[in-house]
């Protein structure tokens, strides 16, 4: 089995499409497909369903995609470690974000850090926390700023960035946005916007609010930061979010809560040990903070 093998294997188990893995590998469909068939044949099974609309991973090929992912994430790790040490950085860096990184300014930081390191290829994803902790740990991502989560996971290094207050975001027009401080109870009867249950502003919120006993209906799910303070300007529902939120809508009431509350931490999440790349990138995060 080669590591040429296995990319070309991940490359169609992302892209569900033997033609898109090829034109993203720039080799030939044929050339891909006789790839493909060769690694079958000497593991001895089927990695693939195939279909005229659609290829769809087999039991055997997702049991392989998790270790293909390590494998190629080891050997890109091997030769960055080697170009560390001679005073290098190159290859690549994947990184995973939240939307709204409040910690650190990441449009300034990547400029800085490719211009210190300019052999270097950034490849950068949003999306929620639970999902960029688990493109870490199974080696898509290097390293991810996200929300800290209920409980650290396995096998990565977690370190903490910030932390700030959560706060009730509600229309001028709500009862609490005349109100100094808004508790918790109050808002058992409120309709609530809010992110996808994978995402990390979500389980902080549901967590607050279980302990304060209050249940809730999340009426409204968007993906988006700017869309869930439109919904709230308009009087759709409520939320809580972080207190940085407030500086991203004029319109909206941002109150904050009665008691002690945990506040929303983010963190950087990596690979244990991290890659050189990534360990160079969060020293630079860490400076920035100071500064």
């Amino acid at each position: 089995m080669e590591l040429r093998q296995l990319e070309h294997f991940v490359a169609v188990a992302q892209e569900c499409h033997f033609t898109r893995a090829a034109q993203r590998l720039h080799i030939a469909q044929s050339g891909l497909s006789a790839s493909i068939r060769s690694l079958e044949k000497e593991l001895g099974a089927t990695l693939f369903l195939r279909s005229t609309r659609q290829v769809q991973l087999t039991a055997a090929g997702q049991a392989l995609l998790v270790e293909a992912l390590r494998a190629l994430s080891a050997s890109s790790a091997a030769k960055e470690a080697v170009a560390a040490v001679q005073g290098l950085l190159r290859g690549s860096l994947s990184i995973g974000s939240l939307q709204c990184l409040h910690a650190v300014h990441l449009p300034t930081l990547l400029t800085g850090f490719l211009s210190d390191h300019p052999g270097l290829e950034i490849r950068l994803r949003q999306g929620g926390s639970e999902e960029l902790i688990e493109h870490v740990r199974t080696g898509r991502l290097d390293i991810a700023f996200v929300s800290r989560p209920a409980r650290d996971p396995e096998n990565v290094l977690v370190s903490a960035l910030d932390s700030e207050n959560l706060v009730l975001a509600c229309a001028p027009g709500h009862p609490a946005a005349a109100k100094p401080r808004a508790k918790l109870q109050d808002l058992m009867d409120e309709q609530f916007v809010d992110f996808p249950p994978t995402w990390g502003t979500r389980d902080l919120a549901d967590r607050v609010l279980s302990a304060a006993g209050v249940e809730r209906r999340v009426s409204l799910e968007v993906t988006d930061v700017h869309s869930l303070l439109d919904l709230v300007a308009c009087a759709l529902g409520v939320a809580l979010v972080p207190s940085s939120f407030s500086v991203k809508n004029s319109r909206v009431r941002f109150i904050p809560l009665d008691g002690e509350v945990p506040a929303w931490e983010t963190v950087s999440v990596t690979a244990d040990p991290p890659s050189p790349a990534a360990a160079a990138l969060l020293v630079q995060v860490h400076a920035a903070q100071v500064k």
